[in-house]
C-alpha cells in the first residue's frame, strides 16, 4: 500500500466534536499551500434525514476527492450508530479492523499527507474488533491529531483522550476556541504549560504544525 508522506490519525475527545469541521478546513489550508492531501474515513455512520453533508463528502470537498474514494459505499452506514452497531441495525456484517485496512488505498505517487479520520472517541468502535487506538496501533500514524472542545471538562477529556494515544506523538486541537473567553484561555494555558502538550486553536494553526511535519 502507498503511504503518504506523513500520516495523521484524526479522533476526538467525544463525538460531535467538530473533527470533520477541522479536517475540511486543515485540508484547505494545506492545500492552498500547496500540500498534496488526501483523507480517507475507513467508516462513516450517518443519519439519513439529516441534511447535512456526511463526512466523506466534507473531506472529499475539501480533499478534492470523490466521497466514495473518501469512504467506500458499503461502509457507509444509514444509522447514526457506531459503524458496528449501525451494521447490526441495518443487517449488515459488521466492518472487521482487517478488513477495513486491507480496503484503504492511498493515491500513487505518495501524497504529502494522508488526513484518516476515525470516528467519536479514541476507545468508540470503529470495528467490531477495533476503535481509534487499535487502528492507530495498526497502521502507525505519524501524528495524532486529536480534536477536543474548548470549555468545561476539556482538561480531563484531553487528558484521558492523549492517555489512550500513548506512545504516539499528539497534537491538540481546541475547536471553537474563543480568545475572550476566560475558560478557554485558561483550558489551553493548563494544557500547555502544566502538562506539556502540543495544542493550537484553529485549523490553520494545525496545518503550520503539520507543514513543518512534512519538511
Amino acid at each position: 500500500m502507498t503511504r503518504p508522506r506523513v500520516l495523521v490519525v484524526v479522533a476526538g475527545t467525544a463525538t460531535e466534536i467538530g473533527k470533520t469541521w477541522v479536517g475540511g478546513r486543515t485540508l484547505e489550508h494545506l492545500g492552498a499551500r500547496g500540500v498534496a492531501v488526501a483523507a480517507r474515513k475507513p467508516a462513516q455512520s450517518f443519519d439519513p434525514e439529516d441534511p447535512a453533508p456526511t463526512d466523506a463528502e466534507v473531506l472529499g470537498a475539501a480533499s478534492g476527492e470523490d466521497p466514495s474514494t473518501v469512504c467506500p459505499a458499503h461502509r457507509c452506514y444509514e444509522v447514526a450508530l457506531a459503524p458496528p452497531m449501525a451494521a447490526d441495525v441495518l443487517g449488515r456484517p459488521a466492518p472487521m479492523v482487517d478488513d477495513l485496512i486491507d480496503e484503504l488505498r492511498w493515491p500513487d505517487p505518495a501524497v504529502d499527507l494522508g488526513w484518516l479520520e476515525t470516528v467519536g472517541g479514541p476507545r468508540s468502535p470503529i470495528a467490531e474488533d477495533a476503535d481509534a487506538v487499535v487502528l492507530a496501533e495498526l497502521v502507525e500514524p505519524d501524528v495524532v491529531v486529536l480534536v477536543a472542545d474548548a470549555g468545561l471538562g476539556t482538561i480531563n477529556a484531553v487528558l484521558v483522550s492523549v492517555a489512550a494515544f500513548a506512545g504516539f506523538g499528539v497534537v491538540v486541537v481546541l475547536n471553537r476556541f474563543d480568545p475572550a473567553d476566560d475558560l478557554h484561555v485558561r483550558n489551553l494555558r493548563w494544557l500547555r504549560t502544566r502538562e506539556g502538550l502540543d495544542v493550537v486553536t484553529d485549523a490553520e494553526a494545525l496545518a503550520d504544525s503539520l507543514v513543518q511535519r512534512i519538511g
